[in-house]
């Protein structure tokens, strides 16, 4: 007892006094001395320092080896899909040259027929005629006037038919040629074959047949002819480039013709123009002569872009 009472004199502060004195609790007594607010360094890095155990680090492993083989396999499937990709653009684009060919080839054979026979027609015709040593000056001058009054009028009935049938009851046929077209030929293509009929049929009456309404018969199936002729070349060759038509392209009329027939397939101003070698004056009646001007640029641009990658 006078040992504890000394220790307890000699305490320097009152709670380690009471501590031995037995007055406060045991819970007070029991408190961690406090901690120093700035702790050296490395015993907070101590303190921190957490071990981890072996199966953590080679699960950690594996989830970082997993990671790197998920990048090098997603690496792998965009390498395929991108040499997948140029596949289809190569594929396709043999297609379209194959399909070209194809047109061409069936153009070209049907333009030299129709063509020759035509002129065989004329020049038999004309010759038989003249066989009895008079000129049948009238029979003729109305030939060669309905040919190109045919020729002409053929545009305004294409107008009329295109707005009013093509793109009204028969549109069911006519759609194909506003759709990307599989294949080298469309069912719009038929239109082509209804119109061959009619001038193939004034053509032979007017060829076996003497007189001026033979005559004139003559005249409106060589204007038609002409007329089918030249909207293939212009239309199918020049606009949607079925096939190569040569330095055509470079004449400023045709290019303009083209720009505006391809409007007519943007639909901007309702369908206008519906006619071909008179679209540009169609446009020009509903104020599209701006967006025809940009049009032609457009293909120009494209054209001399096609060239350089030439």
């Amino acid at each position: 007892m006078a040992v504890a009472r000394q220790l307890a004199a000699a305490a320097p502060f009152p709670a380690a006094a009471s501590r031995a004195r037995g007055i406060l609790p045991a819970a007070a007594s029991s408190r961690a001395a406090p901690r120093l607010a700035f702790a050296p360094l490395a015993a907070r890095g101590a303190r921190r320092a957490v071990p981890v155990p072996p199966r953590a680090r080679v699960a950690a492993d594996d989830e970082a080896a997993s990671d790197v083989g998920g990048d090098a396999d997603a690496a792998a499937d965009g390498e395929g899909d991108a040499e997948a990709a140029r596949r289809a653009v190569a594929e396709r684009a043999a297609r379209k040259q194959s399909e070209r060919r194809t047109y061409l080839v069936a153009a070209v054979m049907s333009s030299l027929g129709i063509t020759s026979m035509a002129a065989a027609a004329v020049y038999y015709r004309f010759a038989w005629q003249m066989e009895g040593g008079e000129i049948p000056v009238t029979e003729m001058v109305g030939t060669f006037a309905l040919s190109v009054g045919a020729a002409v009028g053929m545009e305004f009935w294409a107008r009329w038919a295109h707005r009013a049938l093509w793109h009204a009851s028969l549109w069911h046929m006519h759609e194909s040629h506003h759709r990307p077209r599989d294949g080298p030929f469309e069912l719009n293509d038929v239109f082509a074959i209804v119109n061959a009929v009619p001038a193939m049929s004034l053509l032979a009456y007017g060829f076996f047949n003497r007189g001026l309404v033979p005559g004139l018969c003559f005249g409106a199936g060589l204007g038609i002819t002409l007329f089918g002729m030249a909207y293939m070349f212009v239309h199918d060759g020049l606009v949607h480039r079925r096939f190569p038509v040569g330095p055509i392209e470079n004449v400023p009329y045709f290019r303009r013709v083209a720009a505006a027939h391809q409007i007519h397939h943007m639909d901007k101003f309702q369908g206008v123009p519906y006619g071909l070698f008179l679209g540009p004056k169609e446009l020009k009646q509903v104020g599209g002569t701006e967006e025809l001007e940009k049009e032609i640029k457009k293909r120009i641009k494209r054209k001399g872009t096609s060239h350089v990658l030439q």
